[in-house]
């Protein structure tokens, strides 16, 4: 590369980090020294405040208050009441969002209860074909438990392949390999149009990009809490099921914690009103206030200005290969346009896996998926211009 190129790619990430209106909150993280953390589509990093609310948890909540924490702490209140500060980042009105369990769980839960919502007659389960693994496991397992045929499909053909006979729709907002965003208005007025429900995986685009639950009639969604909403490992996903269908919502797992009753202990069953009815079993208090802390992070945050530096960010990264690395090197799998990507940049390239450790070795930290991708998360709450400059000139030395 030449010395103008380096400099004026240098200068440009300079300029828009002093303009950059969410580079203040880069401070509500705790980052280590010399990294540029590109993987927060697969874990979030720390929020400054987490630690300290950690340790009240286990020193006086728990330590001190004991059991009285369920009441006095607001433990039992914790599913709905952190489903209510994560609802305004995917487009919903409070009482809808129940937090707890894995996204696993909640989309088996959310699958059936589509199914059992669905109109008589209807025989199929559309899903995403090019499905992060676990959806596409629980889907076949809910079509069996339902009496389904499951249907892989395309998302770019899935609104053709609703007909008179689909019952459930299930989609990724964001595929986790190419980053490419799928139609989430349109795709969703389909099924509906075709008289099906439709369950939306929001893992790879909640707190990175608007969603539009409540202004796109969708009627469940799923989504983990660890990504772009950095919760920490394992932190507990969430569970959206609209208030008109709260109602008749028959989950498969109908836990004590979901009970009308919980404490009354009968041996018949009686659902919770509103989203409580998702729940199952006693909340994980350690990890779910640790998320309730990390959401501190989004306070004061515009979801449409994080969507603005995220574009922002990944077209400049584009920019920075282009210029950086080798042509021929690598293929950008993710798409150009706007309306069709995410927060995450894809590189296909030869011997990805070892690019990417020598790039962990040089401080840059992103990740690989198999057989043959590199995979750049932008995270625009704590990721700046300087960093994407500096990830894609590294890559550029590695293959110069």
């Amino acid at each position: 590369m030449s010395d103008a190129m380096l400099n004026d790619l240098q200068a440009r990430a300079a300029r828009l980090d002093a303009e950059d209106p969410l580079g203040k909150h880069r401070e509500r993280f705790t980052l280590p020294e010399g990294v540029v953390y590109l993987d927060g589509n697969s874990l979030g990093a720390l929020p400054a405040g987490v630690p300290g609310a950690v340790a009240d948890v286990v020193g006086r909540q728990w330590g001190e208050l004991l059991i009285r924490s369920w009441d006095e702490s607001g433990w039992w209140t914790a599913p709905e009441r952190i489903g209510d500060r994560i609802a305004p980042l995917v487009g919903a009105a409070p009482g809808q969002v129940t937090v707890g369990d894995s996204t696993s769980v909640n989309l088996f839960k959310a699958l059936v209860g589509a199914a059992r919502l669905a109109a008589p007659g209807r025989t199929t389960m559309l899903v995403d074909a090019t499905t992060f693994p676990t959806d596409g496991y629980i889907a076949a397992s809910a079509a069996r438990m339902t009496g389904l045929d499951l249907v892989p499909v395309d998302p770019s053909d899935a609104a053709d392949a609703m007909d008179e006979r689909t019952a459930v729709v299930l989609l990724n907002h964001v595929d986790y390999r190419t980053g490419r965003l799928h139609d989430l208005p349109a795709l969703t007025g389909a099924a509906h149009a075709a008289g099906a429900l439709i369950v939306w995986d929001l893992c790879h685009s909640a707190g990175a990009l608007p969603v539009g639950l409540d202004a796109h009639a969708v009627d469940l969604a799923v989504g983990c809490t660890y990504k772009y909403l950095n919760g920490g490992p394992g932190s507990p996903a969430y569970l959206y099921v609209a208030r008109r269908h709260q109602g008749a919502f028959d989950s498969p797992l109908p836990g004590w914690n979901s009970h009308a009753e919980p404490f009354a202990m009968t041996p018949q069953y009686t659902p919770a009103q509103g989203a409580a009815r998702a729940r199952v079993g006693t909340p994980d208090i350690l990890s779910m206030l640790a998320l309730e802390s990390a959401l501190d992070a989004w306070e004061d945050v515009d979801v449409e200005a994080v969507r603005a530096k995220s574009l922002a960010l990944t077209d400049f990264f584009l920019d920075c290969v282009a210029a950086y690395v080798p042509p021929g090197t690598v293929e950008v799998v993710t798409p150009q346009e706007h309306a069709h990507r995410g927060s995450q940049v894809s590189l296909r390239t030869d011997g990805a896996r070892e690019v990417m450790a020598e790039l962990i070795s040089r401080g840059i930290v992103g990740d690989f998926r198999a057989p043959d991708v590199l995979r750049f998360g932008f995270t625009p709450l704590y990721v700046g211009f300087a960093d994407a400059e500096r990830a894609a000139r590294t890559l550029g030395h590695i293959f110069g």
